[in-house]
């Protein structure tokens, strides 16, 4: 039987447990503490009554208040709509050169056009535009399916490879992989093709492999790239002759791209981006090269 007692050192009462000859004592929750759980409680009880909390099935409790969330955030971006309409509107209604003639609409294209490229595009091609391995940098004039604001928009709007009805369609065929051309035609059309960016690698040793290369080339490659090989922004062909690369312009790299081919992917943005989004982000994209040094 637990007998209470009276502890002589605190001359608080036990609660007659005893542990290990440890007796416990009867101490009552302090009353900040109490006053914190009381306050809390009435606290929840009045925002149940205040705010909507209860799920009904396909319904909730509203609350006297009757807030709303999802109302509260189509002010918020009406208001916002409102505030952007006075500059939305006049690059709606204005053709790309009137708006780049404009140097305070652009000042207004830039801010809004920075934010756009970073929500969507800089994971991709980076903060910077100058994009990184295996996507393009759009901030040179080096443009795979052509530049001007006009290219960029239609680029914006249908994607390459994507799902859109009419996505820019472009793709590099494997030569080596589904053996259209063997290692040693892969490796003689990989210099050839590197020779063209780099005058220095062709050689006294070399010259008989880059010129196999350039017959290789004129029989398989020129039909996308041209006979110049300055591509074609109709096909998505890049420019073979200058010093920009997607996939990487190192000797193992072009030979990697002619033996596995390359298949670039951008979405679409005509379902996640308004129109005049689309406007301004492609003047964005334009000017950023253009400001780029």
């Amino acid at each position: 039987m637990e007998v209470k007692e009276v502890d002589p050192v605190s001359g608080r009462k036990t609660t007659g447990h005893i542990w290990n000859g440890i007796r416990e004592l009867d101490t009552p929750i302090p009353r900040g503490v109490l006053l914190f759980l009381i306050v809390t409680h009435i606290f929840a009880v009045l925002w149940w009554v205040l705010m909507p909390t209860w799920p009904l099935g396909r319904t909730y409790t509203k609350g006297v208040l009757g807030e709303n969330q999802k109302t509260t955030v189509e002010a918020s971006i009406k208001e916002g709509a409102g505030a952007r309409a006075s500059w939305t509107s006049r690059i709606e209604n204005l053709s790309y050169d009137e708006v780049r003639a404009d140097e305070r609409l652009m000042e207004t294209v830039r801010a809004n056009g920075h934010q756009l490229f970073g929500d969507n595009c800089a994971a991709c091609h980076g903060r910077d535009g100058k994009g990184r391995e295996n996507y393009p940098d759009l901030t040179d004039d080096d443009w795979i399916w052509g530049g001007g604001p006009e290219a960029i928009a239609q680029t914006l709007t249908v994607g390459v490879n994507s799902r859109h009805a009419e996505s820019r369609v472009g793709q590099m065929p494997a030569f080596g992989r589904d053996e259209m051309l063997d290692a040693t035609q892969v490796l003689d059309v990989a210099t050839y093709v590197s020779s063209l960016s780099d005058p220095a690698i062709s050689t006294a040793e070399n010259v008989e492999q880059i010129d196999r290369g350039r017959e290789v080339f004129q029989t398989t490659c020129i039909a996308c790239h041209g006979e110049d090989a300055k591509g074609n922004p109709e096909l998505g062909a890049p420019n073979l002759t200058d010093n920009r690369w997607i996939y990487g312009g190192s000797l193992q790299r072009i030979i990697a791209t002619i033996h596995g081919g390359r298949q670039g992917h951008m979405p679409t943005w005509d379902e996640r981006l308004a129109p005049v989004e689309i406007k301004v982000l492609a003047l964005y994209v334009d000017d950023l090269g253009k400001r780029t040094p």
